[in-house]
């Protein structure tokens, strides 16, 4: 992190989604609002600015981390995946696809923060117990869905079998 000309702002290079950005940002913005004002990534969406919703989850250097309680200069030299990052091109990953085959998306509104959650879960886990599924979404809130119909999707043989590297595609 470099000061800029003007002492307020920061000068922050980071990876998002896989793309290597440079830009200047205040101290005190936060990592959900640099993704969206910044960089236009605007997937991920803020809703408690306390940490306790789980809408703006991301993936830190694959680690599920509240955006809204990361400041955007602590961006500085990481390695960042938000919803936007999980589809190629126009083909949804795997665990999106379980999400719509599901019916686990109603409002959207805490997807993008499920979506980072059960990733970084199924990474080390392909086959998490329901139990295990419902442990680790337990600090994600839904409003929607009842939680089953995403516990259904994070479970789903296809996505396992993916995650494990059996299928392509």
């Amino acid at each position: 992190m470099k000061k800029t000309a003007v002492d307020e702002l920061l000068l922050v290079n980071t990876t998002v989604n896989g793309r290597a950005y440079s830009f200047a940002i205040e101290p005190r913005i936060s990592l959900a609002d640099t993704l969206r004002y910044e960089l236009g990534l605007t997937g991920t969406k803020v809703g408690c600015e306390h940490g306790v919703c789980g809408a703006c989850t991301v993936l830190v250097d694959g680690e599920p981390m509240r955006s809204c309680l990361m400041l955007g200069v602590q961006a500085e030299g990481r390695t960042i995946q938000t919803v936007e990052g999980l589809a190629s091109g126009l083909k949804l990953h795997p665990l999106q696809e379980s999400f719509k085959r599901h019916h686990a998306l109603q409002c959207g509104f805490c997807s993008a923060g499920m979506l980072a959650t059960a990733l970084a879960l199924l990474r080390d886990n392909p086959t998490p117990t329901r139990t295990e599924v419902r442990e680790i979404i337990s600090g994600n809130l839904c409003r929607c869905t009842g939680y089953e119909t995403i516990v259904d999707a994070i479970c789903d043989t296809q996505v396992a079998e993916f995650m494990r590297g059996e299928q392509r595609g």
